[in-house]
């Protein structure tokens, strides 16, 4: 989980994150950080996840724990 968190916050752009916030609540969340979650997804991962699935996490804890529970 360490590992996911630490590849979240560089690609938003914070030292550290809140797992219980939405990605929304952070300034650099736009349609480029939701390319980069979903390649870093791809290639760290092996998981596949559309722009739109990936928005429907209401907090970054659901979201990490759905990708590495998958």
């Amino acid at each position: 989980m360490e590992e996911l968190v630490a590849k979240l916050a560089e690609i938003l752009e914070v030292e550290s994150l809140d797992l219980s916030k939405s990605f929304k609540e952070y300034e650099a969340w736009d349609s480029l950080a939701i390319l980069y979650v979903i390649s870093m997804l791809d290639s760290d991962y092996h998981k596949t996840m559309s722009a739109a699935e990936l928005q429907q996490f209401e907090t970054i804890g659901d979201f990490c724990k759905a990708v590495l529970n998958k």
